[in-house]
């Protein structure tokens, strides 16, 4: 057998780690299975590539978000500062996933993930630090500063849950040949519309979230 490169061989544990992670879960994969879908005759490759299970998700991540941001970055540019169409550009990029079973494979992913992005905390995941799209995040909070901090912040962190699994949702039916109710355009739209009402929602009466701590 040929001999790979430590960075040729990092690239293979990666690919493998988004077919067996996006079919078999994030936690219940088993790292053997990747390693063995690699091609590496070492059952200790991932702790020597990445050190763990959490680093090797977080470079599978760290792949899908170069790939969004490239699409992100010029929508973000030229998006002004409100919350439909700081949303739509977030959909657009994540919906770029959409065209290849390794980005649809890299949704299903992500969705299982989506409450480690930091967002709650403001701090954002060592994958998202830095990106263009902790950015849109910000700008995306800044259009809601009519809101208490805890409940915009939880708001925000549940909009972007739901645009998360309705991609995955969306990941699955492609990868699984299944006819989805409605075309691609209409579901990215109809997905802006959803975020943003949600987010958009009156806040809850202040006098009976009082009540219900007493």
């Amino acid at each position: 057998m040929a001999r790979t490169s430590g960075p040729e061989t990092r690239e293979k544990l990666i690919r493998a780690a988004e077919e067996i992670f996006a079919a078999q879960g994030v936690h219940g994969g088993q790292l053997r299975d990747v390693v063995a879908l690699a091609g590496q005759a070492n059952p200790s490759a991932v702790q020597y590539h990445f050190g763990s299970r959490e680093g090797l998700v977080d470079a599978v991540m760290a792949r899908r978000q170069e790939r969004t941001e490239q699409v992100l970055a010029p929508l973000l540019a030229t998006a002004p500062d409100e919350l439909r169409e700081l949303l739509g550009a977030l959909i657009t990029a994540e919906a770029s996933e959409l065209r290849t079973d390794r980005g649809r494979r890299c949704l299903r992913i992500s969705a299982q993930l989506s409450h480690e992005s930091g967002v709650r905390t403001r701090t954002p995941h060592p994958t998202l630090d830095g990106t263009v799209y902790w950015r849109l995040i910000e700008r995306v909070e800044a259009c809601l500063s009519g809101l208490p901090e805890p409940l915009r912040l939880e708001r925000l962190d549940l909009a972007l849950t739901v645009v998360g699994a309705a991609m995955a949702d969306r990941a699955r039916q492609y990868l699984d040949g299944t006819e989805p109710l409605t075309s691609e355009a209409l579901f990215l739209a109809d997905l802006v519309e959803t975020t943003t009402a949600l987010l958009r929602a009156a806040q809850p009466d202040a006098a009976q979230d009082r009540r219900d701590h007493a």
